[in-house]
Parts: structure tokens; sequence; C-alpha cells
């Protein structure tokens, strides 16, 4: 490994602007990532930013699989990007009134 690499980029070392239970989405900027552990506001936590995940969405937002979706400022998922962040798409199809969706989170975006 090169001197300067600092971590492989899946998991990320980010700086809570709020408290966060383990599991939660968290979102930095462009950067979205799941969190792995619970932690208060300004606590270094890690964040996984890569891989499948069952996250809350907008009930009321169809999704279906292979669609974009976005991350709202609340942690749900959603599939309108207005004023939302890209962070991923959905595997598998998520009806009106389901709760939750799957998400494949980009590791880049």
């Amino acid at each position: 490994m090169a001197a300067n690499k600092k971590q492989e980029g899946k998991l990320i070392d980010v700086t809570l602007a709020a408290d966060v239970a383990s599991g939660e989405l968290v979102i930095q900027g462009k950067m979205v990532g799941v969190a792995q552990k619970d932690g208060k506001a300004g606590e270094v936590i890690a964040i996984d930013t890569d891989g499948v995940f069952e996250l809350p969405k907008v009930e009321d937002d169809t999704i279906a699989a292979g669609a974009t979706v976005y991350a709202k400022s609340d942690k749900t998922i959603t599939t309108a990007a207005s004023g939302n962040t890209k962070c991923g798409y959905a595997t598998k199809a998520a009806g009106n009134g389901t709760a939750v969706v799957d998400v494949k989170l980009f590791a880049v975006v």
C-alpha cells in the first residue's frame, strides 16, 4: 500500500453534524453512507459508502427496481432529484405505501 493511502474508501470516517443511530443514513455534502455505530454530534464514526442497505423511503413514492434514488435531508429515500442528494439505485421495486427500499449505494457519486 502506498505510504500516502489513508483508507480503502468503502468505510469513510466522518465527523457527525447530528446524533445518529447505527444503520441510519448519514449525508455529508455529496457523500452518503450508513452509520456503522451510534454516534453523537461532533464524534468521528465510520460510514459504509458501498453496499446494499434496506433504508426508509418516502411512503408515497413508487420506486422501480433499477431506478436512481436520492437521499432527502430527513434521511428517507426518494426518486425526486430536486433538492436531494443522489445516492444509488433501488435493487428491488418498492410500491406506494411501503416504508423501506433496498438501495445499492454509489461508492462514488
